[in-house]
């Protein structure tokens, strides 16, 4: 793995890399020189207060960075030395290569700042014009352009190291199904790409059949065929914005995406073995007839509002449900980790579910709550409907249990 660190002036770049190589084995690898021809801190705003930093093995060039790097493969590497997006487009067609970008609030990166920088005088418009031409350099294109193309983007508004730390914990960077994903995180990805083609006007629903790791079927939900989509009108139903969420499902035209997989599939081609990934917990309806194709297994990413009806289904029928959340990516906001929020959140949830019969599902990097929206944040609880309903005990993975005659 070679995680490749890059960001905003004082974003806390070193602190990761520092914090990869000693609590993660990573080995700090750089560019003896600055290829992009941007200027650094140092150079715009003059010496930093002496700070210990990783030792780090130094090339000439980003080729022989990358060539280091690709002999050495199942080694842990990372590099803060991501100055241009030539030295992005040389490192990205490696599949063990994870950019990560960093930043933080203008005025919290000044503070930092002043703080490492105590020697200089520079004032707060020349870090600001220093940060902007760090950005938006008009020769080489600046670094603003690699923020869109990093895996994942950090907000560190962390206060301590410690918090940092804590933090960076929680979203466990060397997950390696970050650079090859896991049968699991594949499928579902595939569930949430077949969600783009819905037609359906009260939410997106993809759904995709598997057995043996082969894909027998896709689907996902909207009006039957020769039918008005629903988003040009073709269901009342859907189309009036007044409805709650699954009442008058009677009346609606819309095929969910499990019936969608399901009649494209056929109980035939389904078999013994068949597990099915969607990316919202099917409803009842759903389930009834996902247990009567002879389907083994559910995997689902995102709640619904019936999943204690559908866990009992389940259930009774003897099929496996559990809940699929992938590792963060995107915009994560790093924040500092209340007292105690990891034994009252996450900790607690877990001891819930035990004391209502409930087994939870955990991914390999030890979390099973998927994001709802707007920055994940990462204080070591879960933050989503599902967390709040394993809380109360409203979602169960059914054990296997002979099926019902």
């Amino acid at each position: 793995m070679l995680i490749g660190i890059c960001g905003t002036i004082c974003a806390g770049k070193h602190s990761v890399q520092d914090y990869l190589v000693q609590r993660h084995d990573f080995t700090a690898l750089e560019l003896a020189h600055n290829v992009s021809g941007v200027k650094t801190i140092s150079q715009d705003l003059g010496p930093r207060t002496q700070r210990a930093h990783t030792s780090q093995v130094s090339f000439a060039t980003v080729d022989d960075l990358l060539d280091f790097a690709t002999q050495h493969w199942q080694q842990r590497f990372c590099t803060t030395s991501i100055h241009s997006e030539a030295v992005v487009e040389a490192l990205c067609h490696r599949p063990f290569f994870l950019l990560l970008h960093i930043d933080a609030p203008l005025f919290t990166r000044w503070q930092r700042f002043e703080i490492r920088c105590s020697s200089t005088s520079s004032t707060l418009e020349q870090f600001v014009q220093s940060n902007d031409a760090h950005l938006y350099n008009s020769t080489t294109g600046g670094l603003a352009a690699l923020a869109s193309r990093a895996q994942i983007q950090l907000l560190n508004t962390t206060t301590s190291l410690q918090s940092l730390h804590s933090a960076l914990d929680a979203l466990n960077l060397t997950d390696e199904s970050r650079l090859r994903p896991t049968w699991d995180h594949y499928f579902m990805t595939l569930a949430s790409l077949a969600a783009r083609r819905s037609n359906c006007m009260r939410r997106q629903v993809g759904c995709v059949l598997v057995r043996e790791n082969r894909v027998i079927s896709t689907g996902y939900n909207g009006t039957p065929r020769h039918i008005t989509n629903c988003n040009a009108g073709g269901c009342a139903r859907c189309n009036d914005g007044g409805g709650r969420s699954g009442v008058g499902l009677s009346t609606c035209l819309c095929l969910h995406a499990e019936e969608n997989a399901l009649l494209e599939a056929g109980r035939e081609r389904v078999g013994g073995g068949a597990v099915l990934y969607c990316n919202t917990c099917p409803c009842l309806t759903c389930s009834i007839k996902i247990v009567q194709v002879g389907i083994t297994e559910v995997v689902f990413n995102r709640s619904y509002w019936m999943d204690a009806e559908t866990a009992k289904i389940f259930q009774e029928a003897g099929v496996q449900l559990r809940q699929f959340s992938p590792p963060k990516k995107g915009l994560v906001n790093l924040l500092d980790e209340p007292a105690g929020a990891r034994l009252g959140g996450r900790e607690t949830a877990q001891r819930s579910a035990k004391s209502n019969g409930i087994a939870r599902a955990e991914n390999a990097n030890g979390t099973s709550s998927a994001s709802t929206g707007g920055i994940p944040s990462l204080r070591g609880e879960p933050t989503n409907d599902i967390a709040q309903a394993l809380e109360t005990g409203a979602v169960a993975a059914g054990a296997r249990r002979a099926a019902h005659p």
